[in-house]
């Protein structure tokens, strides 16, 4: 069996807006869990930063609609709210015993809530997904062109397939 290196990491989760302990309880555990897996993912595949000792520090925003779009309006040029944003750190040299901040992950409650609901998959399945997919965001994968999507999308399976969630992509499945 091959060991990999993991790197250290945090998480910081913090609930801006919207009505989540009520909605999602163990929030804070489900992101923490879909968070990791995702690294975990990426160090075995030897994918984007995953060096040996590596730290690292990561943010999840939790917020609403209302908050999302603006930060959509303000960052994407798109004026309405979306499920899950993603914000690199862009900070490349962290200073000394500290740890590279990968960047920000923002997700909006109620589009959160109704796309699990149009999907018929539970709350907490479809919140894992949104992280997992904006992880691998700040970790350098995106889906823009068919050879990026290409990589990111198995990658993605694999890490939902681990958490015990079933594929978002059907034709990849």
């Amino acid at each position: 069996m091959t060991s990999h290196n993991v790197p250290t990491l945090v998480i910081d989760v913090c609930v801006q807006a919207g009505s989540w302990a009520e909605a999602l309880p163990g929030y804070e555990a489900i992101a923490q869990r879909a968070v990791m897996a995702a690294v975990a993912q990426c160090a075995i595949a030897k994918a984007a930063h995953c060096d040996d000792g590596a730290q690292w520090e990561v943010s999840v925003l939790l917020s609403d609609d209302a908050h999302v779009r603006v930060l959509n309006r303000e960052w994407r040029g798109k004026d309405k709210p979306t499920n899950v944003l993603s914000f690199p750190g862009g900070d490349d040299d962290p200073l000394p015993d500290q740890p590279l901040m990968l960047g920000d992950i923002a997700v909006a409650l109620e589009t959160t809530q109704r796309e699990a609901g149009e999907q018929e998959i539970t709350l907490a399945d479809y919140f894992s997904h949104l992280l997992v997919h904006g992880m691998l965001h700040l970790l350098g994968f995106d889906h823009e062109t068919d050879p990026q999507a290409d990589e990111m999308e198995p990658l993605e399976i694999e890490v939902l397939d681990g958490l015990g969630i079933a594929s978002p992509y059907p034709d990849r499945a």
